[in-house]
């Protein structure tokens, strides 16, 4: 097992340090967004990954991850070195001076990519999607990698070991992510329920997921507009994208017959595009 540089990112360091541009400073309107985007372990592979998965291609130069890695207090060398540890575990390839996402990390990438577009839902009919396990005997590691494939699939759990969701996206997507639930459940769709709709918002935790995007969607509209640009800002800028894209792979994608016609996902997304595309043009300038 790899051992990896990380450095510890607490509340109360995220909202008072930054002088030296490892953590970014957070003060004034930054930090009505602090408690979403703080207490994270930011390791090498972390930042780096993280890195690659939201560049403009899955690739960067070995330049480029080294400053982004910088901006953490991960040294030249731990940087370095880890890349060359993600290369030998399969999770990126190598070639003349520039890295770029494989195996797993690739799919994530696709992942990320989805969750920042415009939602691809189906024409609801009013029915739902269930999996419900039939294994009789899983070990720990299987429950973990269900309640994960579920979870990345937009599934809530109603109850130990049954999973439902109305049936309003594409049966065949994430196929890595739906064949972990092949094998652990059996699989219903076009189910009829009389579910009550304060149970869905309470399994779909919908009321804080809105609330969180409202906060996060102002705090976009914010750094677009700001006018300094120095090493805390993109550290800043990196730990707020890294959230968003987190945020919204946790959209649970429910028709608008459930959550209404402001569901505020799509201001989210529109949002978020047009940050990054700042951020993107920005590291650009500064480490390229």
């Amino acid at each position: 097992m790899w051992k990896y540089h990380t450095m510890n990112v607490t509340r109360q360091q995220f909202c008072e340090m930054g002088d030296d541009g490892c953590v970014p400073a957070v003060n004034g309107r930054r930090g009505q967004v602090a408690d979403l985007i703080a207490d994270q372990s930011l390791s090498a592979r972390s930042v780096l990954a993280t890195a690659l998965l939201g560049a403009p291609q899955p690739h960067l130069t070995v330049g480029e991850l080294v400053a982004m890695a910088s901006l953490f207090g991960i040294s030249d060398g731990a940087a370095r070195t880890c890349l060359w540890r993600m290369v030998s575990n399969g999770e990126l390839s190598s070639d003349d001076g520039t890295y770029a996402l494989a195996g797993g990390l690739l799919e994530r990438r696709q992942r990320v990519d989805e969750a920042s577009r415009a939602a691809t839902t189906r024409a609801w009919d009013g029915t739902w999607e269930l999996a419900v396990v039939s294994l009789e005997r899983r070990s720990a590691a299987d429950r973990l990698a269900l309640r994960k494939a579920a979870t990345a699939l937009h599934l809530a759990e109603l109850r130990e070991g049954i999973w439902i969701r109305p049936d309003n996206l594409d049966p065949d997507r994430l196929p890595t992510l739906r064949a972990v639930l092949d094998r652990q459940c059996v699989h219903f769709h076009n189910a009829a329920t009389d579910i009550p709709a304060e149970t869905v918002r309470s399994l779909f935790n919908l009321d804080d997921w809105a609330a969180d995007a409202d906060r996060f969607t102002v705090a976009l509209h914010n750094e677009v507009d700001a006018e300094a640009v120095g090493a805390e800002d993109f550290a800043y800028w990196f730990a707020l994208s890294v959230a968003v894209v987190r945020h919204l792979q946790l959209d649970p994608l429910l028709p608008a017959e459930v959550i209404g016609k402001d569901w505020p996902g799509h201001e989210l997304r529109s949002a978020y595009r047009r940050f990054n595309e700042v951020f993107q043009q920005r590291l650009a300038t500064a480490f390229r």
